[in-house]
């Protein structure tokens, strides 16, 4: 998939005029079909079938929040089919806006940007329920899984859930990630899909609860490892390209503890500075070759450098200072190429600057609980981007390695770090 790009001075893209918010539309019954009908090619190649659990407590025409675990573009192709012929709202990132407006609008969808707090969306979202009478899907964890479990979920989530004070049900998916995982660089596998669509609570149990206890259930349904999943549930990937890119998530070597020098290509994982070699096996299982195999699941060794990262954040050694080619949105025409600069980011947050000393913008760390980090982001390069509504900035890194995944780690983790020493303070 790509998107329209344009090449702009960065002058010219702050005089843009910016798009006018409009309130959410009830999608009607002519796109909820014409969204089912495109979704079936998918559907059908991949035998899906799905569950429906306690479902029948939703009322035909009762509005409800519904969940949905995040792993690839199929995720919404399987909400068409799951939900049909209900209408709900989906939100959705605002670069999947560009260049089609209309037609998200009219399919039901509710901009929003990546891990920001939004406080438009929430008034988009309960006019949707309240005003509509719709329905809403939401990804709570905003980007897709990046070593196939679950990322962080905003703070106050179970809080904007008690308010809004809907049914909330969860879609959970099975062998999506394992078909198409982020870091493979759109190469599809040949794998089942399934998913369980299960109701959790009554709007009366909402009322009832409180946030600690809907957060703990929420929390609790999003628990998942899709590579541990795969292996259990011997689910076969026999494509000679599986290992394909896999360095994105995998950047540190857990044997000379170097970064930016393993690559994986075909079935292996290597590694350039101490030759370490792993095999990602047919069902997900990573096997070390002439040596101890140190992590056997791609979750548990992206956990360790988790933990690598936050100790380097406590120790005062983290830090990120990399050349970027800038892209901008600022509407739903294009992407914007604006220049090049350099984005760095410590423990107060990001800086990015450039466009011969136009361009200096800061988020700073307190407010940032994740980022948004993505892999060959519409077919132009991997990305880091953060922003707001009124202009989104993607910065793609100039030089050679992998940075993406360890920044959105030390994003979460420095502002993990952050609010607990707050809450201690």
């Amino acid at each position: 998939m790509k998107v329209k790009i344009k090449q702009m001075s960065y002058d010219a893209v702050m005089a843009l005029p910016r798009p006018k918010h409009k309130k959410p539309k009830r999608p009607n019954i002519l796109f909820r079909t014409l969204l089912k009908l495109v979704s079936l090619p998918d559907l059908w190649a991949t035998k899906f079938r799905f569950r429906r659990i306690g479902m029948e407590k939703l009322g035909k025409r009762e509005p409800c929040l519904y969940l949905m675990n995040h792993s690839s573009f199929i995720d919404l192709e399987i909400a068409a089919s799951v939900l049909y012929p209900r209408a709900f709202n989906i939100v959705s990132t605002w670069d999947a806006f560009i260049g089609k407006r209309w037609l998200m609008r009219n399919l039901g969808c509710v901009p929003t940007v990546k891990f920001a707090f939004d406080v438009g969306l929430v008034r988009d979202i309960f006019y949707a329920v309240r005003e509509k009478k719709c329905s809403v899907l939401i990804y709570p964890e905003a980007g897709y899984s990046l070593d196939g479990t679950a990322t962080v979920f905003p703070d106050n989530f179970a809080q904007f859930v008690k308010k809004l004070g809907i049914p909330v049900a969860m879609i959970r998916t099975y062998g999506a990630f394992t078909r198409d995982p982020l870091y493979n660089n759109l190469q599809r596998r040949r794998v089942r899909v399934s998913a369980d669509v299960e109701y959790l609570f009554t709007a009366e149990e909402i009322a009832e609860k409180s946030e600690e206890e809907i957060f703990d259930r929420i929390r609790e349904c999003f628990d998942f490892d899709n590579f541990r999943w795969q292996s259990e549930n011997r689910v076969r990937v026999d494509e000679p390209f599986r290992a394909d890119y896999l360095n994105r998530v995998l950047y540190k070597c857990p044997h000379c503890l170097k970064e930016g020098v393993t690559e994986g290509k075909g079935i292996y994982l290597f590694c350039h500075a101490c030759g370490a070699k792993y095999r990602l096996d047919e069902y997900g299982r990573l096997e070390a070759e002439g040596q101890e195999t140190l992590f056997s699941y791609v979750s548990d060794w992206f956990a360790w450098q988790r933990k690598c990262v936050r100790e380097e954040i406590k120790s005062g050694k983290y830090s990120l200072d990399i050349p970027v080619e800038i892209a901008m949105q600022v509407d739903t025409k294009a992407l914007y190429f604006v220049g090049e600069g350099r984005l760095t980011h410590t423990t107060d947050g990001f800086t990015l600057t450039g466009c011969d000393g136009k361009l200096s913008v800061t988020q700073g760390a307190t407010h940032t609980y994740s980022v948004n980090a993505d892999y060959n982001f519409y077919e132009i390069g991997d990305v880091i981007s953060f922003g707001n509504t009124k202009a989104i900035y993607y910065c793609f890194p100039k030089c050679k390695g992998d940075f993406v995944a360890k920044t959105r780690l030390a994003t979460e983790e420095i502002y993990r770090l952050l609010h607990k020493n707050g809450a201690n303070a």
